[in-house]
Formats: structure tokens, sequence, C-alpha cells
């Protein structure tokens, strides 16, 4: 659902997150947003059943290669969210894991999931809060990216 931000068009907000304990990768930070072409931070977590039920459209974003896609896991177990990204599939670049929620209460954030959309200078273009539908990604995100990609 469309929920209104503070920080639409505002600077990400400085974090540095380490990559989920055990797991591959490297730290997430919001260095990592600025100054690469566009971003996607997508908020998620094993205990989520939304998102489970959008994690094909997030991986179908993946695929496409149109930007650069990034998971922030929300008050997680380690181990829940391995094997949750061993099961469905891991498409983010990198992950960084949010265990106190931190992060995302600086983000802004209502519920999860949540998909923020960040511009090549590293602001935040859009937010959208549910999971994502096939149409929501077909007839919203993907002009928004190919027009911030511009």
């Amino acid at each position: 659902s469309i929920l209104p931000s503070a920080l639409i068009d505002k600077p990400v907000p400085e974090f540095s997150l380490p990559p989920i304990e055990g797991g591959p990768g490297k730290d997430f930070s919001s260095a990592d947003l600025k100054g690469n072409g566009v971003s996607i931070v997508n908020v998620f977590a094993s205990w989520c059943v939304p998102c489970r039920i959008e994690h094909p459209q997030i991986t179908r974003l993946a695929g496409l290669k149109v930007a650069a896609l990034y998971g922030l896991n929300f008050k997680d177990m380690p181990k829940d969210a391995l094997k949750w990204l061993k099961q469905l599939g891991d498409p983010y670049a990198a992950h960084g894991a949010d265990i106190q929620g931190r992060v995302a209460i600086d983000w802004g954030v209502y519920g999860i999931p949540e998909t923020f959309i960040i511009d090549a200078a590293g602001v935040i273009r859009y937010k959208y809060v549910g999971p994502i539908s096939a149409e929501r990604l077909d007839t919203e995100i993907l002009p928004l990216i190919r027009t911030l990609s511009q």
C-alpha cells in the first residue's frame, strides 16, 4: 500500500550492517547506494509470510539486472534467514543483518516487506509497503527504474 514517507527525495540514512552471520557476502552500507546507478533495497525476514509471497517478483527483478538489489534482513535469526535464502534463492547483491531493527527505524519501515528505490545520487525516490505483485513490478517499479536510469 502507499504510505507517506518523510524520506522520499531525501538521502538514504547513514548505516553499516554486517552480512547475515554465517552467510556469504560483505558488509552492506549506505555507501553501496551512492554513485553506482539505481539501487533497490528490499526489507525481508524469514518469518514474514508476505515476503515469501513477493520473493518470486524480487528474484525476477534481480534477474532483469536493471538495478542493484540489496536485502535488509529485519529482526531475523541468522540460521532462519540463511535457510530461507537457500530454499527460495538469494537474489541480493548483498544483504545486511538488522537484528535489532535500528536501521529499519532510521529508514521509516512500517512493516515488512518494504521496498525502496534509490537513485544514483543515493536519494530515496520510492517506497512501497507490502508484497510486490507482478503487475506493480511491470507498471510502476520497472518504469520508474528506467526513468531514474536515464
